[in-house]
């Protein structure tokens, strides 16, 4: 399985694939360190699931969520970010990610991605 994981700071995304391999074993990842990176790997690569942070330089989190999914509506985003406020989430899902969730992701966290918000 292909996972985009879409961060500015390389410490979020070494843990986040850290916490990702603990639960699925054959994961092929691609990283990004902005939106518009992630726009450009996702055309090439068509990952089946997207971790994006929402605060980035270039592109952030809400513009590639609306980038992609003028792509794929079908595609699965899950925000990972430090902006817990109930209004960022609220416009993730509306923009089209299918939930959001506090950095850092702990893994009974990321199990529950795993078994009730993604579709594979």
């Amino acid at each position: 399985m292909k996972v985009l994981i879409v961060d500015d700071s390389i410490t979020a995304r070494v843990v986040l694939i850290q916490v990702i391999q603990k639960i699925e074993h054959s994961v092929e990842f691609f990283e990004a360190k902005n939106g518009k990176e992630a726009v450009e790997i996702f055309k090439k690569e068509l990952p089946r699931v997207i971790f994006t942070d929402l605060t980035m330089p270039i592109m952030d989190g809400y513009d590639l969520i609306s980038n992609i999914i003028s792509i794929d509506n079908e595609a699965q985003i899950i925000v990972v970010t430090a902006d817990t406020q109930t209004e960022s989430k609220d416009k993730v899902i509306e923009l089209g990610a299918k939930n959001a969730y506090a950095k850092p992701i702990m893994l009974d966290t990321m199990q529950k991605i795993f078994m009730h918000d993604l579709l594979i």
